[in-house]
């Protein structure tokens, strides 16, 4: 079954995709993702392929005639998974600069091609590391999510960022970046900041925002693509040196929408999220009652803290 359901009391489609619980399960000296074994038949460097259980699709099965009484449409949409090496063992960390950078090309070369797909509306890039956040392989690799409506956090970052911009005459990143300071930046570089934002969900989440004004990763100029994956490497390498392991975590990239009749590009500011489900090595940060419920984060931790551990850790 493939369906967008509404929920009525809050306004926000459902994905119902109940083919992807008969995922198999591999052994583990059975990766799916190294050439030759099942999705890759040769070599490569990195790859992007169509998710074989989509919770998306760009043909999705007609809906049956709704005979309740909630409102419901086909889940019209594409799931793609995005290779970073062909490398079994090579964590993200362990990657070269060159390998971060081409990813990012990857990124920017995906978002344009389904850019183009008129019933798009917004593409969502991540990445899902570590058992903790549901990864079932560990072999190094991203999504994408093209969806053919504004995700409920998506459309109320819109919305706020163009609140404040008609309210203040100026991008709410733009002017939140003027005030940072030492305490809350961990690195930067010509074009981008890293920070431990000091309103984080997540005790050791991080932000990199970019110091140019950009709507979308596609509007970066060559040397601020690089400066980006500078930046992506030297955050994980943070995380893996700071716990001694391969740190669990959510990466996501925020763009803005497309295909609309809106235009964002004066208000909207293209950013990253990494977001760890661990408040330590050895605890996780659960997402109870007050979290899912009420969607209102409570931080256990102090952000000023925890970019400061992040600032103290030396990486290469």
């Amino acid at each position: 079954m493939h369906e967008l359901r509404l929920n009525p009391l809050t306004g926000e489609w459902v994905i119902i995709s109940s083919g992807r619980s008969s995922r198999p399960v591999l052994p583990e000296d059975a990766c799916p993702l190294c050439p030759g074994v099942l999705e890759i038949k040769r070599d490569y460097d990195l790859v992007v392929f169509d998710n074989r259980f989509p919770s998306l699709a760009l043909n999705p099965p007609e809906i049956s005639e709704n005979e309740e009484h909630f409102e419901k449409k086909r889940a019209l949409g594409k799931c793609e998974v995005i290779m970073y090496t062909s490398k079994h063992d090579l964590s993200v960390s362990d990657m070269s600069k060159y390998q971060i950078h081409k990813l990012i090309e990857v990124w920017c070369n995906r978002y344009n091609e389904l850019s183009k797909i008129h019933d798009i509306k917004y593409i969502y890039i991540f990445e899902n590391r570590g058992k903790e956040v549901g990864a079932t392989l560990s072999h190094a690799h991203g999504q994408l999510y093209a969806f053919s409506y504004l995700p409920p956090r998506m459309e109320r970052k819109v919305r706020q960022m163009k609140m404040s911009y008609y309210k203040n005459g100026e991008c709410s990143l733009c002017n939140f970046v003027k005030g940072l300071n030492e305490d809350t930046i961990i690195k930067e570089n010509e074009s981008f900041f890293s920070l431990v934002p000091p309103y984080a969900r997540f005790p050791y989440e991080v932000h990199i925002y970019p110091k140019r004004h950009v709507s979308s990763i596609t509007d970066l100029t060559g040397n601020e693509k690089r400066h980006l994956g500078n930046l992506l490497l030297d955050t994980v390498k943070r995380y893996d040196k700071l716990f001694e392991e391969e740190f669990p975590y959510m990466m996501m990239l925020f763009n803005a929408p497309i295909n609309t009749r809106e235009i964002y590009d004066e208000w909207f500011h293209f950013h990253i999220e990494f977001c760890p489900p661990k408040r330590s090595k050895d605890k996780i940060k659960w997402m109870a009652s007050v979290e899912t419920g009420s969607w209102n984060f409570i931080n256990p931790a102090d952000p000023k803290n925890i970019a400061k551990q992040l600032q103290e850790t030396e990486v290469d």
